[in-house]
C-alpha cells in the first residue's frame, strides 16, 4: 500500500487539499472536492492511504505569497499530474497562459497543435489533478462566460479577478 501525506491549505476561498507522495505534489484541489481526489488517487496508485501532515513548508510559503499576490511563485514546486500524453500536453500549455490572461478551450486546442479538439481539451482541463498551479481557472468559454471549473464558477471568478484577467465577463 502506498502511504501519501495529505494537508490542508486554509485559503483565503476555501480550504485546499494538497496531497504528496513524498516531496513530489501529486494532487490539489478545494477539499470539498474529496471524490475526485480519491478518484485520481485509485486511479494513480490503485492501492493507497492518507496520512494527515502538517502543510509542506515550501506550499504554505507559495499559497501564502500567491494569495498576497505573488502570482509566479509555484515554478519551484515539485508536481507530477499522472495522466495520458494528451492530458499532459493540455497541462503544459496551461502552465503557459500567463497570470491575468485566459484561454478558451478552442484557442488551447490550437496551441497544442489540435484546433479541431477543444471538447478534449476541455475533459484535459476537467481532470487536471493540480488546480491553481496548473491554472485550469484560466480557460473560459469562447464567449468570456464562466463554466466547468471544479471549485466552482465563483472560485474560478476569483481567481481570475485576483490574477488581473482584465477580459473577465462578471
Amino acid at each position: 500500500m502506498k502511504i501519501l501525506n495529505s494537508s490542508i491549505y486554509p485559503g483565503p476561498i476555501g480550504n485546499i487539499r494538497i496531497v504528496m507522495d513524498l516531496d513530489t505534489l501529486v494532487f490539489l484541489d478545494f477539499e470539498e472536492n474529496i471524490q475526485r481526489c480519491s478518484h485520481h488517487l485509485k486511479k494513480r496508485y490503485v492501492n493507497y492511504s492518507l496520512r494527515e501532515v502538517p502543510c509542506p513548508q515550501p506550499i504554505q510559503t507559495s499559497f501564502d505569497a500567491y494569495f498576497a499576490g505573488e502570482l509566479d511563485v509555484f515554478k519551484e514546486i515539485k508536481i507530477d499530474p499522472s495522466g495520458t500524453l494528451f492530458q499532459k500536453a493540455v497541462w503544459d500549455a496551461l502552465q503557459r497562459i500567463p497570470a491575468g490572461e485566459s484561454r478558451s478551450y478552442s484557442r488551447l486546442a490550437t496551441e497544442i497543435g489540435k484546433p479541431r479538439a477543444a471538447r478534449a481539451v476541455g475533459s484535459a482541463n476537467a481532470n487536471n489533478p493540480i488546480s491553481i498551479m496548473i491554472p485550469c481557472h484560466r480557460v473560459i468559454n469562447q464567449d468570456g462566460q464562466l463554466s466547468g471549473y471544479a471549485g466552482g464558477t465563483d472560485r474560478q471568478r476569483w481567481l481570475l479577478e485576483h490574477e488581473g484577467a482584465l477580459s473577465l465577463q462578471s
